[in-house]
């Protein structure tokens, strides 16, 4: 028996010698914003549609290709003559059948489908932009859930370190009110923070589990062991007047408006071509057979009288056909001006995002520098709360304080450091945001370590493809 226990000492031992000599390496921001490029859902999902937007340029350019169809038809024919001008009744039975292929080609359609292909262009190129700017979404987004797990489990060892401290001072208090040095009032204020220390530490701990959940949302991994963040200094604007010029140049929702702004222009263009002539050919060859079966009803002739013929006939057909539009009953008309207005929206929607951009990079620019004032502010706070609480516990000792000052010395120590934690998270967050906001926050600007996707990749592999049911991917 004592040597089970002295194995299994041993092996407690070693295990925890191992432990120690290979510690969990820790997570970085950097890496958590590769995971999230790579595993987010909702980012996923916008290249999905990306690769479905691709589409409308080939299907555009369809109608400008000819098409291919087979044709057959298979017919039966029943005929009887029972009397009239002294001819003798009969009966005829014809049969026949074609097979055939038919070409159409579109030769001029009033510029429409030109015109569709540009939109369709310029369609794909506003959803690639449209990518890129849900891509700067989900890297803040990540960004923002790692400085909250990180902030969040230092509140909650912050907290825990709070309520080991306020028990060891209720444990004092009950010391010197046995020896009568203390108060009863002494040890059930000690009690009292001490109560309330355990229900804000369960309170952290709670919110820890929020945040790493919603960490796990947007990264797609659980959150281990993360390392304290810092300020990407290297991209950022030096000044607020260059982040509003390098927003204003190269924000991907910017741009995106811009090219559907483009689109817009063409598909007005596109629907004034319906007032145009159309002019196409079409070609036909086809293989016609027929057999035709009479036979007289008169008994007396039926031996005489029977005929069957048979013909196959192999033809081949083209023609042009022109056509000029008149009156189409208000609708294309319509459609004009519905396009016209349509563009008007577009060309107001790229001001607006504009002004949207514009916010955006004033406010992190705000945030960013509040929260550098803050961090300062705050850390000067911790370090005078802390002599503070040191030389009131002096104080306490030799009986010129009470437990009572011990207690909101520490107080206000605990506040001071959860602000500047707080502060901590949002200096970093606020630099992301103002990287987000002048269009920055990429993979490629960040160098992240994970595969990059491009989204011409797909649009160049399906761009005039012809023919195929399957996806460049293989499905």
């Amino acid at each position: 028996m004592v040597l089970k226990k002295l194995t299994l000492l041993a092996l407690l031992s070693v295990s925890v010698t191992l432990g120690a000599a290979l510690p969990v390496a820790a997570e970085t921001l950097s890496g958590a914003l590769a995971k999230a490029y790579s595993n987010n859902q909702d980012l996923n999902a916008a290249r999905a549609q990306l690769r479905a937007t691709d589409e409308s340029v080939p299907q555009a350019k369809a109608r400008l290709r000819p098409t291919v169809s087979g044709v057959g038809s298979l017919n039966a024919v029943k005929n009887g003559t029972t009397f009239g001008d002294g001819l003798p009744s009969s009966r005829s039975h014809t049969y026949s059948s074609s097979v055939g292929i038919k070409i159409n080609q579109t030769i001029f359609d009033g510029f429409q489908t030109p015109n569709n292909i540009r939109a369709a262009k310029a369609q794909v190129k506003a959803a690639q932009f449209n990518l890129i700017n849900t891509e700067q979404n989900t890297l803040l987004d990540a960004a923002t859930a790692y400085m909250n797990v990180v902030r969040d489990r230092k509140i909650a060892n912050l907290r825990r370190q709070n309520l080991k401290f306020l028990n060891e001072q209720v444990r004092a208090s009950r010391a010197r009110f046995d020896v009568g040095e203390g108060t009863r009032t002494d040890v059930a204020q000690a009690e009292s923070q001490q109560a309330l220390a355990t229900a804000l530490l369960n309170s952290a701990l709670s919110q820890v589990a929020s945040s790493e959940a919603s960490y796990f949302q947007v990264v797609g991994d659980a959150p281990r062991n993360l390392a304290p963040a810092s300020l990407p200094s290297l991209q950022l604007p030096r000044s607020v007047s260059s982040a509003f010029a390098v927003s204003q140049r190269q924000h991907p929702a910017i741009l995106a408006t811009l090219a559907a702004v483009d689109a817009a222009s063409f598909q007005v263009k596109s629907a004034e071509g319906a007032f145009l002539p159309q002019v196409s050919l079409t070609g036909e060859v086809s293989d016609t057979y027929a057999m035709d079966h009479t036979e007289p009803q008169s008994s007396s002739l039926a031996a005489l009288g029977i005929s069957t013929t048979t013909q196959n006939e192999v033809s081949a057909t083209i023609g042009a056909q022109v056509t000029i539009p008149i009156y189409q009953g208000g609708l294309a008309s319509s459609q004009v001006r519905q396009y016209k207005e349509t563009l008007g929206q577009r060309r107001i929607e790229v001001d607006g995002t504009r002004d949207q951009v514009r916010a955006a990079v004033a406010t992190s620019w705000a945030q960013l520098e509040a929260a550098k004032a803050n961090i300062t502010g705050y850390q000067a706070q911790v370090r005078a709360a802390r002599l503070a609480l040191d030389g009131v516990i002096e104080e306490r000792n030799v009986g010129q304080r009470t437990t009572l000052d011990v207690l909101n010395a520490q107080a206000d120590l605990i506040s001071a450091q959860i602000l500047l934690v707080g502060s901590q998270r949002d200096e970093v967050v606020a630099g992301y945001s103002l990287l987000s906001s002048v269009g920055k926050l990429t993979a490629s600007s960040l160098h992240l370590a994970a595969r990059k996707y491009d989204p011409k990749e797909h649009y160049i592999q399906v761009e005039d493809k012809w023919f195929g049911l399957r996806t460049p991917d293989g499905r």
